[in-house]
């Protein structure tokens, strides 16, 4: 056999084993996935949120699996150039009538870019672009189930129609009043047709798989009827009696944009071809990055390929600068962020104040923490690149200068890649959605009530922005989360006006905090003293301290003590932490209690 033809195999085999790596995370990754079910039916709740924590890693011992087998059997790093342009050619045709390319491709780059190093890897070995087409995937098998299925009903058969697509699920616990609940739905989506004519192609479309996450499973589809689409979901829940009801019914983009945010956890759902879920969840929430619906589906590597494909078509289409945030500055993360494009980036200092008692590998694990926790609509997921490479020619001098200061270790400016382009490479980042900083939204509001006291805008905007705070500390707690630093500067507004946490460096879990009233003062040096008096161990918490921090101003003091007095009271946090303790996961709900059919 000649040297040409012994390459050729040799990159065959080691492309097969690649793909023989992805398919094999995604058999577990799916096989997980469709585990939901039973969790849910069995009411496992806390098998549930282990599962979900558990996925996120997956996909990283895999890969790191296939780097160990190609370096054993095929001593991939020392390979050939000319071997590895051919091992690229052999997985695109692997590639071919696969259900999952894109994945795949991504699992690609993971794996090359942990083998070659970066001079060679770049644009030959990677794909950079897809080299596959996902649309009109499908499995053609005879038992295969399709992406969605249609219900065409008519004025006679509308409600028979509901309670068809409810029912083709095949839950194995049974409903409270699946009929009643039917007739609640269609009475809610009525409100949406009733009113015109019914067009020649009425009909529902919906998902064959559900959606799970935390304690809900969730009926996803839309609703056509002529040339209008409304979208909606159906979370199902278990009720008190152990039986299944329809809770809610989420119709129009902004319903399933909040179902779906950045700020919540990923959802469990069993999918054959990802790229026909993701294709059918844009036609609904069409302003939704595709990466983002990766990222809501637990795809979270495939979201960011895809989040890093769209930041550089965003770079060679505009020309504005990277900036020091607007803001008050961070103790630990310096924050930067380019005008035109809506995401921030956070990079760790090299040194914090002394009341900043951690280090960069503690904050690192809290990131983790986060990203592996149920968000509950209420901290933002963030993406995480290490040796990311900017032009030079895009940042300010004033941040170069901010991060040369505070994060040296964090930065290098050099030709990197050879081709006499002056690049800006940062070892480690965070990308996170950019926010309106909650403490500048307030002082919009401060300001224009100073300019008319009798501004009404104003104040309804102070007050949702406070009932909103005191909501997301709440709903915080009730999924284990201690925010730590509680001020305002370290949340933010986003365009659904709902409240998110951004500060990780001092979470804690609930149940690791120690929640203790200030003890009275000894004598009257100590209620004068303006030192601290009694010992503090490192978690303890003391909530009735907290007003002082966040209260100076009267308006918002009025409307926090209306809305939220008991967060000073350290009985709503003991009494949180003791139903945790106990084995209890609380409800948090993605949406208003306005959309619950029991309020219909």
């Amino acid at each position: 056999m000649f040297p040409q033809q012994l390459d050729s195999r040799l990159a065959y085999d080691i492309a097969k084993a690649m793909m023989d790596g992805f398919n094999r995370h995604y058999r577990l990754f799916r096989t997980e996935s469709a585990r939901a079910k039973h969790r849910f039916e069995t009411r496992d709740w806390r098998g549930q949120q282990r599962a979900q924590r558990e996925r996120i890693e997956f996909y990283d011992l895999r890969v790191m699996e296939c780097v160990r087998r190609l370096i054993k059997e095929f001593d991939a790093g020392d390979q050939p150039m000319d071997v590895w342009e051919q091992v690229k050619l052999h997985y695109i045709g692997l590639l071919v009538n696969h259900h999952q390319p894109e994945l795949a491709e991504t699992f690609f780059n993971s794996v090359t870019t942990k083998i070659l190093q970066r001079a060679y890897f770049q644009n030959d070995f990677i794909f950079v672009r897809p080299a596959v087409s996902t649309e009109y995937i499908e499995n053609e098998e005879p038992t295969a189930r399709p992406t969605y299925r249609c219900y065409y009903p008519t004025a006679e058969t509308m409600e028979a129609e509901v309670l068809r697509l409810i029912q083709d699920f095949g839950l194995t616990v049974p409903f409270d009043d699946i009929e009643r609940d039917a007739r609640l739905v269609l009475t809610a989506m009525k409100r949406h047709f009733d009113h015109v004519k019914l067009r020649a192609n009425f009909q529902f479309q919906v998902l064959s798989s559900l959606f799970f996450r935390n304690k809900g499973a969730y009926i996803v589809g839309k609703i056509i009827n002529g040339f209008q689409e409304v979208p909606f979901a159906l979370p199902v829940l278990h009720n008190r009696d152990d039986k299944l009801v329809i809770d809610a019914a989420l119709f129009g983009e902004d319903d399933l944009l909040i179902l779906f945010s950045f700020a919540r956890a990923y959802f469990m759902v069993d999918m054959e071809i990802p790229s026909a879920y993701v294709q059918f969840l844009r036609s609904m929430m069409p302003r939704k990055p595709r990466a983002e619906f990766y990222n809501a589906l637990g795809l979270a590597k495939q979201g960011k390929t895809l989040f890093y494909r769209d930041f550089l078509f965003h770079m060679r289409h505009s020309t504005d600068k990277f900036r020091i945030a607007p803001g008050i500055k961070g103790m630990v993360m310096l924050v930067f962020d380019l005008p035109s494009f809506p995401f921030v980036f956070k990079v760790i200092k090299d040194f914090y104040p002394p009341q900043k008692d951690t280090t960069r590998e503690q904050i690192r694990d809290k990131y983790l923490l986060v990203k592996q926790h149920d968000r509950v609509g209420r901290m933002a997921d963030t993406l995480e690149f290490s040796e990311v490479g900017f032009p030079r020619d895009r940042f300010t001098d004033e941040l170069i200068a901010e991060i040369q200061k505070f994060a040296p270790s964090q930065i290098e400016i050099s030709d990197r890649d050879g081709d006499g382009t002056t690049e800006v490479i940062l070892k480690h980042v965070y990308i996170e959605r950019r926010m309106i900083p909650l403490n500048i939204y307030l002082q919009e509001a401060f300001d224009a009530l100073q300019a008319n006291p009798d501004d009404a805008h104003a104040r309804g905007q102070l007050e949702r922005a406070v009932l909103e705070y005191g909501n997301a500390i709440k709903d915080l707690v009730a999924a284990n989360i201690f925010p730590g630093d509680m001020l305002w500067k370290n949340f933010g507004i986003t365009r659904h006006g709902k409240v998110v946490f951004y500060d990780y460096d001092e979470i804690e879990y609930i149940t690791d905090c120690n929640f203790r009233r200030v003890p009275a003062p000894r004598n009257e040096d100590d209620e004068m003293s303006g030192e601290v008096w009694y010992s503090v161990a490192k978690n303890d918490v003391f909530p009735e301290t907290f007003g002082p921090f966040l209260l100076g101003n009267p308006a918002v003091r009025e409307v926090f003590m209306r809305h939220h007095g008991d967060l000073l009271d350290v009985a709503f946090w003991q009494s949180h932490k003791e139903r945790i303790q106990a084995g209890h996961v609380h409800d948090v709900f993605p949406y208003e209690r306005d959309r619950r059919l029991r309020a219909l």
